[in-house]
């Protein structure tokens, strides 16, 4: 097994699209986002995994249980399973984030271009139990 390995700054910074899952292990896994302006992941709760968002660029909020922590680049932020959270985009500029999901929530590969996308594609997109190797 190869795992994942490369400047974690670089893609996330090059990322344009909404969701793209970069990496997926058994228990593990990598997703960049960017949020534009006024966007939003929309409130969810993982009942059965904990998230953890590293913010590269910009800024905006991250909600966890009706609390607005204020995010900017260089920013973590862990997320424990149970806890209702949403991550906004106050700024003015692309959020640019990356997320790790313990055990993943997507199928690996998934890229989702905007919003819309993965609305639509959401009752498709959960983690089947496919690893990236």
């Amino acid at each position: 097994m190869k795992g994942y390995c490369d400047d974690i700054e670089k893609v996330t910074l090059d990322n344009e699209d909404f969701r793209r899952v970069l990496y997926t292990g058994q228990h593990l896994q990598l997703v960049l986002m960017t949020l534009q302006p006024g966007e939003e992941i929309g409130e969810e709760v993982h009942e059965d995994r904990d998230q953890f968002f590293r913010i590269e660029e910009g800024s905006g909020e991250v909600r966890i249980d009706g609390v607005a922590n204020k995010v900017e680049d260089d920013f973590a932020v862990i997320v424990p399973a149970g806890a209702r959270h949403n991550v906004v985009n106050t700024g003015d500029e692309p959020l640019k984030l990356y997320t790790l999901y313990g055990p993943p929530e997507h199928r690996d590969g998934t890229v989702h271009k905007d919003k819309d996308q993965a609305k639509r594609d959401h009752d498709n997109d959960h983690w089947d139990g496919e690893t990236t190797e």
